[in-house]
């Protein structure tokens, strides 16, 4: 009786770890599109070698006397086609990128909790 007691909590605690590792690393929290001048993308790491990328969106402050502010997007690359292939020879180019909005990194997928996944476009 003991033993069959212990499986079943030992199950539970093993559901619940897995339920909130997936949650935590996998779960897709939000997916958008980004605009802006791709800066720089570059392939780093000790251990997990990963593409890291910076885009700098451009906008407007409303409530300051109309002052020009950038934003900084920073990102990680899990598709080696996408980043080698494509964003190495853009930077300084207005990209469009389609991203997934992770609640954690993973160290094999990147440093940042955005994740690029597509390219919408490349303008010159």
């Amino acid at each position: 009786m003991k033993a069959k007691i212990i499986t079943i909590i030992s199950l539970v605690i093993l559901l619940t770890l897995a339920g909130f590792f997936y949650f935590r690393y996998y779960f897709v929290f939000g997916e958008g599109i980004k605009v802006g001048e791709l800066n720089y993308m570059v392939y780093k790491g000790y251990v997990f070698k990963t593409y890291e990328g910076k885009l700098i969106q451009r906008g407007l402050k409303s409530q300051g006397a109309g002052m020009i502010q950038s934003h900084e997007f920073e990102f990680s690359v899990e598709d080696k086609a996408i980043a080698d292939d494509s964003l190495m020879r853009c930077s300084g180019k207005e990209v469009e990128l389609g991203y997934k909005e992770y609640l954690a990194p993973l160290p094999w997928r990147g440093f940042s909790v955005f994740v690029v996944d597509e390219i919408v476009s490349v303008k010159k």
